[in-house]
């Protein structure tokens, strides 16, 4: 049965002669949204953002399924309306002729386009008729009011076309009512007031003809202190004359209307955003409030440049865009692409796309031949034409086409961001970035259907991640799916993980090839900057900052700033926060093949230039954060290196945060590139980080490779560290065993080559791993150890450290007073040797020791101390360590409050550190503490003020 859908007015629906219940104001609400944007796919985020504002219930999203599951019984009757479920979200399926809004979108814009005047007057008559009332009646979320706001708009614009065409036909007598009315509710419209004066002076009533100009003039002097506009006061100086062109209907031929744009793309998904900036851009601009009021519009031309690299959708967004508010357009939309990245041929000539505007607007070829642009911007003046200018390379191509009018609309895309455009005309620029994962989703599922996209949820997942979620790679990788429908998708993403871009490639098709289309970028660019591109593609790391692109590249600051800000105008590059400037992973990988011509031996020097900026880099970092831990020795770096200054500690833990990936990332590729020495290196400089951070996991990976590395090197020293370090780091994540094995192994090293300072930190070192394993009188020993051959050594603040040691393990076998004795000694020697990193871990111990003494509130002093000691110099691992100890004096003396917060905070950092055991510790404590009763102290230390 037919169906009919009201939004102009109070939203209801009929089926046949049956009115439908549509439920109460909010499940209409919902209804509406979907019908304003029928046959559009809507996600559940936007129906609950635009059905209750920020009044969302808890449990929103259910009570919205509540309501879509009843409209659709609601409207099971007809198969002309269905509300259907796709990609976590929902459209209505309807012909938008069986909605009134649509109807009367499409009746407005039909009558503006017939040339026959009375067949328009009908048409505007009948989309008028569609009107009940205020739109959406009743209904008064934020978008709703803004809908109907707009819709108003339409409306008024609509009847002041309607009213004009009436007036042509010289159907005055008939309108004066409804123009006595229009001049009422608008008394300072120029265009209502015209219309009025027109009717009034056909009726024979020129005196209230030229009263109302007078009334009108000064309204605008006493509140605008404006003069009426020109054709207004031509009107004016009209009735006066008994102008006879005021008695006879107008019948000058109609303007040619230009329909130039190419089809909607189809399927067209996502870019919810960007359309809606678009729509605030180009449709909130002073011309469209001007147009919609009758009233000649000021200002300048809404432009808007899509920017992007080469086939993430610019031009698929504007089309589609474009295509979405053809009703906004009445007078025509002009279409050109201007070819500044193509595979053929050069960019367009801008004079030649003039010629071909003014051929589409009915200019006859001899007379385009003398000033075009004078002759296209005078027809273009005053009408409502959208220009949309595909494909531009620079804002030379694109100012010559720029309409006069701001009653004109201009939606440019590229490659570049078209500065200049921006500048000078005032373009708005939208960059176009990646799909979203649920765009990235939908995309394949349009194209390949639910039921396949549903049966292997996993690999539809694994395919947006291989395709980095840019648009063209989705579409050919949904090509080669569509084409291949028995083959599973998990199979084709195996294909995808193959390396380069063999997949996104096509032989023949130059436009179905990510890398061809990708190519065509490079076309604008210089060699150098050709070269620079090349080379942040082989760059290892996330991203690059500009001290590492100077090493990279062995250009100057200045030159090589200038280039990387050509390849971010040119949307091959994209600027992060912080200076920070990253590749999208496909555009990387092009970029490792896009230039033949540069020699290995150059990509080889670039690369150790990156290096050794790294590495040096990190080297002093290493050097600032433990100034007592004895250095190895680098070799100069690479010619054209210009490692980091760091200032001060601050300065490189800030340095070391901002670029762990890239040193791990350096580290993985000088593996690669068997640069042993550099790889044991490197692990070497990140050593205090790891720890300083937590980051336990990592520190395992490095000295893993670092042990590999060692292998192939002439220094037993390297070898000893290496084995040494990864033995801590094993025992770090409680891999005994192993970790005892390495340390084992760097001890015997160390002891065949007479080492003692190799043999003291390994002794150290095994005192860690046996604390982990649970062995203190063991640790004991080793802290023995390792502090008579550091007192041989000479070395005071590691010393300090086994004294601290030695004390710490003393306190846990029960021997306290001989603990107190040897953590005082290390905390004399580390203030007086200014170490705050050691001073915190012995006054650590004290509160350990204080704590299980029966002493809380001194515990709780040394632990604070202690804290506020790790935070200073940003040791976050040592500090999740304290804020668990720091617990149990508050919990022995009752305070479950400060015993749950500090405990709390130490669960976050293990989480963030990956130290799932302590962890789990932890969140079993504070499980006890919910159970147990607040407020009870466990010793008599807990009473002491």
């Amino acid at each position: 049965m037919a169906v009919e859908f009201r939004v102009l007015g109070p939203v209801q629906a009929r089926i046949g002669e049956r009115s439908v219940d549509l439920g109460h104001a909010r499940q209409r609400c919902v209804l509406a949204v979907l019908l304003i944007e029928a046959n559009q796919w809507l996600s559940t985020d936007q129906l609950l953002d635009r059905a209750w504002g920020d009044r969302v219930p808890p449990g929103g999203r259910d009570t919205l399924y509540g309501y879509l599951s009843r409209l659709r019984r609601a409207l099971r009757a007809t198969r002309q309306a269905t509300i259907v479920r796709r990609a976590n979200g929902y459209e209505m399926v309807v012909d938008e002729d069986a909605v009134d809004v649509h109807r009367f979108r499409r009746l407005v814009a039909l009558a503006r386009t017939e040339t026959d005047h009375a067949r328009a007057l009908e048409l505007a008559e009948q989309a008028s008729g569609l009107w009940r009332g205020e739109a959406l009646l009743g209904l008064d979320t934020p978008w709703t009011t803004a809908v109907r706001n707009g819709l108003e708009r339409e409306r008024f614009a609509a009847d002041v076309d309607r009213l004009d065409l009436a007036l042509r036909l010289g159907r005055h007598s008939v309108l004066l009512p409804e123009l006595t009315d229009r001049a009422a509710a608008h008394p300072m419209n120029e265009h209502v007031a015209a219309q009025f004066m027109l009717a009034l002076y056909r009726a024979g009533r020129q005196a209230e003809a030229l009263d109302q100009y007078r009334q009108l003039r000064t309204r605008l002097a006493e509140e605008l202190g404006t003069e009426p506009g020109p054709e207004l006061r031509q009107l004016h100086q009209q009735i006066l004359t008994a102008d006879l062109a005021l008695t006879a209907p107008e019948a000058d031929r109609q303007p040619v209307i230009p329909r130039q744009l190419p089809t909607a793309p189809r399927p067209f998904t996502g870019r919810v955003p960007e359309l809606a900036e678009l729509d605030r851009v180009l449709l909130t601009a002073p011309h469209e409030e001007s147009a919609a009021a009758g009233v000649p519009a000021t200002g300048p031309v809404a432009i808007s440049a899509i920017g992007g690299v080469g086939g993430i959708g610019k031009t698929w967004l504007a089309l589609s865009w474009a295509h979405r508010n053809l009703h906004r357009f009445p007078d025509g939309q002009l279409f050109v692409d201007l070819r500044g990245f193509s595979p053929t041929g050069d960019p367009v000539d801008p004079t030649d796309a003039l010629r071909g505007f003014l051929a589409a607007l009915g200019v006859t070829p001899d007379r385009a031949q003398s000033d075009p642009g004078t002759l296209y911007r005078s027809l273009m003046a005053g009408r409502r034409v959208l220009v949309l200018l595909d494909n531009a390379a620079t804002a030379d191509q694109v100012v010559p086409l720029l309409p006069g009018s701001p009653t004109c609309t201009v939606l440019v895309t590229s490659r570049t961001s078209l500065p200049s455009l921006m500048d000078r005309h005032g373009a708005h620029h939208l960059p176009l970035g990646v799909l979203s994962p649920v765009e990235s989703r939908a995309l394949l599922a349009s194209r390949l259907g639910e039921h396949r996209t549903d049966a292997e949820p996993d690999a539809v997942d694994e395919l947006v991640g291989l395709c980095g979620r840019h648009p063209l790679a989705l579409a050919i990788t949904a090509r080669h799916a569509a084409t291949r429908p028995r083959l599973p998708l998990a199979e084709l993403a195996a294909e995808l993980h193959e390396p380069g871009l063999d997949m996104l490639d096509h032989e023949t098709d130059v436009t179905a090839s990510l890398p061809a289309v990708l190519s065509w970028s490079l076309h604008h660019l210089t060699t150098r900057q050709r070269t620079v591109f090349v080379l942040l593609g082989m760059a290892p790391g996330p991203d690059i900052d500009l001290p590492a692109a100077v090493s990279l590249t062995g250009l100057t600051t200045a030159e090589a700033r200038r280039a990387l800000r050509v390849l971010e105008d040119h949307s091959l590059l994209d600027r992060h926060p912080h200076g920070r400037y990253a590749m999208h992973d496909l555009v990387r990988a092009y970029a490792t093949t896009a230039d033949d011509h540069l020699p290995e031996p150059e990509r080889e020097a670039a690369l150790d230039r990156l290096t050794d900026f790294y590495l040096h880099t990190a080297h002093t970092a290493e050097r600032l954060l433990n100034p007592h831990r004895p250095p190895i020795g680098l070799d100069p770096p690479a010619p054209g290196t210009h490692p980091h200054p760091l200032p001060d500690r601050a300065a490189a833990l800030a340095w070391m945060d901002a670029h762990h990936l890239h040193l791990l990332a350096v580290q993985h590729a000088a593996a690669t590139r068997h640069r042993h020495r550099t790889v044991w290196q490197i692990a070497w400089a990140l050593a205090s980080f790891h720890r300083l951070r937590g980051h336990i996991h990592d520190d395992l990976a490095v000295w893993q490779a670092a042990a590999d590395a060692a292998t192939h090197l002439p220094d037993p020293g390297a070898r000893i560290l290496a084995h040494r370090l990864l033995g801590h780091a094993l025992a770090e994540l409680e891999r005994h065993d192993f970790a005892i094995t390495n340390l084992h192994q760097a001890l015997d090293l160390a002891r065949q080559h007479h080492d003692l300072t190799q043999q003291a930190h390994t002794q150290h070192a095994l005192t860690w791993a046996w604390e982990q394993h649970g062995d203190d009188h063991k640790a004991l020993e080793h802290a023995q150890h390792a502090l008579d051959l550091f007192r041989a050594l000479d070395q005071p603040v590691w010393e300090a450290t086994a004294l601290n040691m030695v004390g710490w393990h003393a306190a846990r076998v029960g021997e306290y007073d001989y603990a107190r004795k040897h953590c005082q000694a290390a905390l004399d020697l580390y203030r007086r040797h200014e170490d705050p990193d050691g001073e915190a871990d012995t006054l650590d111990s004290f509160g350990w020791i204080e704590h299980h003494t029966g002493h809380h509130h001194r515990a709780i002093e040394h632990y604070e101390q202690a804290l506020a000691l790790y935070r200073t110099v940003g040791n976050t691992t040592e500090a999740a360590d304290t804020l668990n100890n720091l617990g149990h004096p508050y919990s022995a003396l009752g305070d479950h409050i400060r015993a749950s917060a500090v405990w709390q905070e130490a669960l976050d950092l293990y989480r963030q550190q990956g130290r799932h055991t302590d962890a789990e510790r932890v969140r079993r404590q504070l499980a006890d503490l919910d159970a147990a009763p607040a407020g009870q102290p466990d010793t008599a230390e807990a009473r002491r003020p």
